[in-house]
């Protein structure tokens, strides 16, 4: 027992007070038991059985009504002892767990990281992207951003169609905002406030627009009259009113990584356990994905 507890313990004990704690456990275990056994041995040597029976008896095989043992005694009383003191002072609830130190390891390296790389220039930002990239967004995206076929979103390009109609059709959680867009009847109107009714007709030339880079004259007047009061006449988006559909930027790719995002293809999870110059690194990768 003593020399699993120092293999556990590493060899030494230095200033843990775990590792002290176990040691002494180890160590008034160890000694009470050879001390019991001890008794226990020398006493079968010379004793005979002896005492009153109990009344029970199996197949005529009965026990004696001997008093439990004083070295059996003594041991559960100092547990309970223990125990009470490891509670309340050894090992204080609420005052050590290792969850608790992990977390604080690992709010302590954030915050070294953070330092860290508060300030790097366009190409180390772009690069650190990239990397993050690999590890968390490729699983779904692709190592190229593509998508996979259509299992996630292509982030080589801002926008497809079929996105486009989804979010024309059923509105869209705002990841920019961080709000919820206003939701369309089914006649097309995108927001009450424009007055202008889309027909499935212009819902797919000013798809095709949008997802085009908004170039041609094709589906324009549509944007123009249903779209640009909010996303304004490029396509980049108004200030707590609409997101860009025309390019990435940052701060739609931070949105959507913390509130996820619901569109055509499915649902996409947020993800809350990137650092904020992880965040910002990511958006500034996908952002370059569709110049």
């Amino acid at each position: 027992m003593l020399g699993l507890t120092w293999v556990i313990a590493g060899g030494q004990v230095g200033d843990d007070i775990v590792n002290k704690l176990a040691m002494l456990g180890a160590v008034a275990t160890a000694t009470i038991a050879i001390f019991v056994a001890l008794k226990y041995i020398r006493q079968m040597q010379t004793d005979k059985a002896g005492g009153k029976l109990a009344d029970e008896n199996w197949d005529g095989i009965g026990e004696y009504k001997n008093e439990l043992p004083f070295g059996w005694a003594i041991i559960f009383l100092g547990l309970v002892i223990w125990a009470i003191w490891y509670f309340l002072k050894g090992y204080p609830v609420g005052a050590y767990s290792q969850i608790g130190e992990y977390n604080e390891d690992v709010a302590a390296h954030d915050a070294k990281f953070e330092a860290q790389y508060a300030n790097m220039d366009d190409a180390t930002l772009k690069e650190m992207g990239g990397s993050v990239f690999i590890v968390q967004c490729a699983p779904c995206h692709g190592l190229q951003a593509d998508g996979i076929d259509g299992k996630a979103a292509n982030l080589n390009k801002r926008l497809e169609e079929k996105s486009i109609k989804h979010v024309i059709n059923n509105g869209s959680n705002n990841q920019l905002l961080g709000v919820e867009m206003p939701m369309p009847d089914r006649n097309g109107l995108m927001n009450a406030n424009t007055g202008a009714l889309i027909t499935d007709a212009e819902i797919d030339k000013v798809a095709k627009y949008v997802a085009g880079g908004m170039k041609g004259t094709e589906g324009a007047d549509v944007f123009a009259g249903a779209c640009a009061a909010c996303h304004g006449v490029d396509g980049k988006g108004t200030d707590m009113v609409a997101p860009s559909i025309a390019t990435f930027n940052p701060t739609l790719v931070a949105n959507v990584l913390k509130h996820g995002k619901k569109g055509a293809i499915g649902a996409m999870p947020a993800f809350n356990n990137l650092t904020d110059v992880q965040v910002k690194a990511l958006g500034a990768y996908v952002t370059g994905l569709s110049k």
